[in-house]
């Protein structure tokens, strides 16, 4: 029988690692890692083809087996840290008795990058007063060409309401071209402008390497689809990456979340993923990433992304010091060094071994250190290695070593500042972990989470190097899953289709929020979103004029098979008492197709007041977290029966469900193959249109609605 595999591909900073999951028994069948080949000529796209060939020469995959290659890729950041992008020509376009400020707000100059790294950009400008001119378009792109543009940026103002300008310009380009809109429906021309030009100085290098990457996967004689991970955890194929790449930065962190979300019932919680050189942080929610827009380079431009800070320290990262104390930890790493980890070496190596200083790469300081022994050899001494000093990595985790090694080099290092070998390790992962715990704190007040239910979730290679550690210091628990080697591996191969759409609306109907959201519904569907997996929500950011619509849902290819893993009613009630922290209270009370719901009573005191919530938990019917709510009311019946009482709730009931100022409430319905979110209306008699046409159109008998209370 020939199996139905999935491959998932990591492109991290120091390993670039390898999947294969069978999708008909969602088994790993292997994995497979290589260095990442930062400096092969032809990029990091030759170790994903290195790392796809000893995976599946390893586990014995057989080319007609792949039905699906999905990737993450650092190639956009890599582009932009390096300074490796194209001169951008700008054509900026309005009607003439704006163009003062549309010149301002389009012609943005060189944009700076890394140190002494520019995005550089040349510019003209379009009156579009009347009709455009062909022969002005041209002219302004020859232009452009003679001052050394080898890509395009078209921004209008106001093109987001009506694209066909830049739809004019762009279909007339020899070079490659992005236009405003394409990337965002949102107003603010600037940001706008920047994002394209942005997105269009990656555009040679990315349609390099993802040619190369299909080339050689085809030379394989593999005709599956080829998908790449975006930042915001969803995926898109070949065709679109060539066309915006920016979409694909942070993608890396959002594969570990992804994997995260898909392996642990996380509610709550801290996803710290510890690699070789840095670590990344992200915040789980009620069950979901946070999100906010990217700033590149201090850069803000309007595409959203998971929200992932970075701690430049990690498993694999190189000691500092003064000569007398150590200074720092990172972020220059072993792998980037070139260096063997000391823990990973046998004791004898280092016998004799001394402490040198040295500079990872030109241009770093010579404060680095590392153990020499005779013959030249260098061994590097890491976070890896203090904590295997320490005892604490478990014989059967990723990053155990020879315990014996990790204490001697802990010596060796020791003597020279004067500690012990357990004090040295100690000071090493006490620096180290207080880099990511700096981190952290802020991002538990900014999202407002209860230290008494965040938990962290550890990912990475290193995970068991640092995340015990940092809970320990931050007295939060943690959770390590199984294959946190590879869990953003395996967050590619299983992604989540994931579309989300903005349009800048000054006051939304239930006309505006029901096109949007049929829109990202549609979206998702055609990226291979099963419908009964879908959620879709909006969201109103009255500061900014702004309604965004987002869908999310399970790839076709890995959900209803007849092998898939769906938990019953008694898994079900288990998770959900672990979610809630109570095991009594917690009670099952709908049976609508394809979720769990369940609720929990609790009692809050504050002061000397005592109230009552009733919690509510979703659960899709493989038993990951679909909705959370802190307090709710719950309807289910038929549509016109939900419609009907929400209608009596909403504007005849004197009992005011939801905020005391008279807004709508949040209200989300499950109509058995989807939950959908009207939060972003505030307009009561706007909030029972939208679900009229909602449940107008839904083929279900029985659905709910649960109400957040306030």
């Amino acid at each position: 029988m020939i199996r139905r595999v999935r491959v998932g591909i990591d492109v991290g900073g120091t390993f670039t690692k390898a999947v294969a999951i069978d999708v008909l028994e969602g088994a790993i069948l292997g994995s497979a890692a290589v260095p990442t080949t930062h400096s092969s000529i032809r990029g990091v796209s030759y170790g994903i083809l290195m790392a796809l060939s000893k995976l599946m020469n390893e586990s014995k995959i057989i080319n007609s087996e792949i039905e699906l290659i999905s990737h993450s890729t650092t190639q956009a950041v890599n582009a932009l840290l390096e300074g490796d992008t194209a001169k951008v020509g700008i054509i900026g376009m309005g009607v003439g008795l704006e163009k003062k400020s549309v010149i301002k707000r389009t012609n943005i100059g060189n944009i700076p990058l890394a140190p002494n790294k520019y995005l550089k950009t040349c510019y003209q400008f379009l009156d579009t007063s009347k009709y455009l001119n062909a022969d002005d378009v041209r002219d302004a792109m020859t232009q452009l060409r003679r001052e050394g543009a080898e890509v395009l940026t078209v921004s209008e103002a106001y093109g987001v309401d009506d694209p066909s300008n830049e739809l004019f310009v762009t279909e007339r380009s020899e070079l490659p071209s992005t236009a405003g809109h394409e990337l965002s429906g949102i107003y603010g021309l600037e940001v706008r402008t920047l994002t394209a030009a942005i997105n269009a100085g990656i555009l040679p290098k990315a349609i390099n390497t993802i040619g190369f990457v299909e080339s050689a996967v085809r030379s394989k004689k593999i005709t599956s689809p080829i998908m790449i991970m975006k930042g915001d955890g969803g995926i898109i194929d070949v065709a679109t990456f060539g066309k915006k790449p920016i979409f694909t930065v942070l993608s890396g962190p959002a594969a570990s979340v992804a994997g995260a979300l898909l392996h642990l019932r996380v509610l709550n919680g801290i996803f710290v993923e510890v690699g070789g050189t840095s670590t990344n942080i992200c915040v789980i929610k009620d069950g979901k990433p946070e999100m906010r827009y990217v700033t590149i380079m201090q850069h803000p431009t309007c595409i959203r992304s998971l929200d992932v800070r970075v701690a430049g320290v990690a498993g694999g990262s190189l000691i500092r010091w003064s000569g007398r104390k150590i200074t720092d930890i990172g972020p220059r790493s072993a792998h980037i060094s070139g260096l063997r980890y000391s823990c990973f070496a046998d004791p004898a190596d280092l016998e004799g071994g001394q402490i040198i200083t040295f500079a990872p790469k030109d241009g770093d300081p010579m404060d680095y250190v590392a153990i020499e022994v005779s013959g030249g050899r260098r061994f590097a001494i890491t976070n890896t290695c203090a904590a295997n000093a320490l005892g604490v990595v478990s014989i059967s985790d990723y990053a155990h070593g020879n315990t014996e090694a990790a204490r001697l080099a802990m010596s060796i290092l020791g003597k020279r500042i004067g500690r012990s070998a357990e004090e040295t390790a100690r000071i090493i992962l006490n620096r180290s972990s207080k880099k990511i715990q700096d981190l952290i704190e802020p991002m538990i007040k900014e999202y407002g989470l209860k230290r008494d239910n965040v938990v962290i979730i550890g990912g990475g290679g290193g995970a068991a190097v640092l995340v015990p550690y940092l809970s320990e210091k931050l007295s939060l628990q943690y959770k390590i899953p199984d294959y946190a080697e590879i869990i953003s591996c395996i967050g590619v191969a299983a992604a989540l289709v994931h579309e989300e759409r903005e349009r800048t609306i000054a006051k939304p109907s239930a006309d505006d929020v029901s096109s949007l959201m049929r829109l990202v519904e549609e979206a998702a569907v055609m990226r291979g979103a099963t419908p009964e997996s879908l959620s879709l929500q909006s969201s109103y950011i009255p500061e900014r004029s702004v309604l965004r619509a987002t869908a999310s849902g399970n790839i076709s290819l890995d959900i209803g098979s007849s092998k898939s893993k769906e938990i019953n009613e008694e898994e079900a009630r288990t998770m959900a008492c672990e979610q809630f922290g109570m095991s009594q209270g917690v009670n099952r009370i709908l049976d609508i197709q394809n979720y769990h719901v369940f609720v929990c009573e609790i009692d809050e005191k504050k002061l000397f007041l005592r109230s009552r919530k009733r919690a509510v938990l979703v659960f899709d019917r493989y038993g990951r977290i679909r909705l959370s709510a802190n307090n709710a009311t719950i309807l289910n019946g038929t549509p016109e029966e939900v419609l009907e009482r929400l209608h009596y709730l909403l504007i005849h009931s004197e009992k005011r469900v939801g905020k005391s100022s008279g807004l709508a409430p949040q209200i989300h319905i499950l109509d058995g193959s989807k939950i959908v979110d009207f939060s972003s209306l505030t307009a009561r008699e706007h909030v029972l249109q939208a679900i009229k046409d909602e449940l107008s159109s839904t083929t279900t008998e029985q659905v709910a609605a649960v109400i957040h209370v306030t």
